[in-house]
């Protein structure tokens, strides 16, 4: 039999261990570091007398073991088994991104049914218990240990800040319309937008909506789908060109409704640098920086595979904020290509517990649009393939 390590593979350390995981067909495994060495020689396929001619420094009885517990494992794959086939279909699909996306993706499925990290797999100790939010069991009356819970808000009482108006901007326009008017702008006027607009922008995005009971505190709701409404997400404008806002980086507090300065100035030049070197971020009225407090998840959700709940909340409240925009008139944009850790610093974020995730921008669309992409014409689709061609595979895993 011929053996193959696993191309969708990742090794780390944990706990003062060293954890092998193969994804998504193995387990993680604690084991010691000579076992890299052992999978340097199954690079391509190869049985296992084959190996130890490369680990002559092995005995022959030395490397069967291991290959037995590496296969065990799902470190080696049999050649022409179902996760040989699956492993090299993976690898394939994903060999852009991996193995950092594929990872993620793969290694976090399924994951709040049952942790992978457990006494059993890696014979290591749990992982630490989340801060304890509920009632005393002694005392079913007794209220939550508040100061274990994560600040519902988060503010800067230090910081200068400024009250935003009350008074709205219309967001009268039928939903019908708002809908099908939203796009994605790149090229936006020289007008500065409202205090009023941008006011009535974060509010109805950002601010909350009502209050609820979690049975172990508060929790407010927004006009966006949260994980758990745990509202991990916070706002940091990048003011560039708003009526009566000095640039700079503010974070707008959503419970009092105003803007807390965090840094001061800010140029195009900048804007277009932070996002990527993307010169129509230079160009909008400002950029909105959705930053996750991963302690608001955290603590009640321990899961890693809530990270990806952090990701979409943030497409919620992305598209949100498109379609508000829209409604006020404005051009939104939005973008995941940025440079995380110049953004953090400008926020004045530690970009640990409390790191960008997102970044939006709005402006006055530009009349002109140069960037604007044209109709598709009949040429566009003689070289597109709408449908797919020939008989279709048969879904080996059915």
């Amino acid at each position: 039999m011929r053996y193959r390590r696993s191309r969708c593979l990742t090794c780390y350390w944990r706990d003062g261990l060293f954890i092998v995981h193969p994804y998504p067909h193995g387990t993680p495994t604690s084991l010691h570091p000579v076992a890299v060495e052992v999978c340097s020689a199954f690079e391509e396929w190869a049985v296992p007398a084959e190996a130890a001619k490369v680990l002559d420094h092995l005995t022959p009885e030395t490397v069967q073991e291991a290959v037995a517990v590496l296969t065990e494992a799902g470190v080696l794959l049999a050649e022409d088994s179902p996760d040989a086939d699956r492993d090299e279909e993976i690898d394939r699909h994903w060999a852009a991104w991996s193995p950092e996306a594929s990872f993620l993706h793969y290694a976090t499925q399924n994951d709040y049914l049952e942790s992978p990290y457990t006494r059993d797999t890696l014979d290591t100790p749990n992982m630490p218990d989340a801060p304890d939010t509920r009632v005393n069991d002694e005392d079913p009356d007794a209220a939550p240990d508040a100061t274990r819970l994560p600040p519902l808000f988060t503010g800067y009482p230090d910081a200068p800040r400024l009250p935003l108006p009350r008074s709205r901007a219309g967001l009268h326009a039928p939903y019908e319309q708002v809908l099908h008017s939203r796009r994605t702008h790149r090229d936006f006027s020289p007008a500065p937008v409202s205090m009023t607009a941008l006011a009535t922008l974060l509010s109805t995005v950002f601010g909350p909506v009502d209050f609820i009971d979690s049975g172990h505190g508060a929790l407010y709701r927004r006009t966006s789908p949260s994980g758990g409404s745990r509202q991990e997400l916070d706002a940091y404008v990048g003011a560039l060109n708003v009526t009566g806002l000095a640039p700079g980086w503010y974070h707008y507090n959503c419970l009092e409704h105003s803007l807390e300065l965090r840094t001061e100035g800010l140029l195009r030049e900048e804007a277009a640098h932070l996002c990527a070197d993307q010169d129509w971020a230079g160009d909008t009225a400002f950029l909105v920086v959705l930053a996750a407090r991963l302690e608001r998840m955290s603590v009640k959700y321990r899961t890693p595979r809530c990270y990806r709940v952090c990701l979409l909340n943030a497409g919620h409240l992305g598209q949100t904020f498109a379609l508000t925009a829209t409604a006020l008139g404005l051009g939104p944009a939005q973008t995941g290509a940025f440079h995380d850790a110049l953004i953090a610093e400008r926020c004045l974020l530690d970009n640990t517990g409390h790191t960008p995730l997102y970044v939006l921008g709005a402006g006055h669309p530009s009349p002109s649009a140069p960037n604007e992409p044209p109709p598709a014409t009949l040429t566009a689709f003689t070289h597109t393939p709408l449908h797919a061609t020939g008989r279709p595979r048969r879904d080996t895993a059915g």
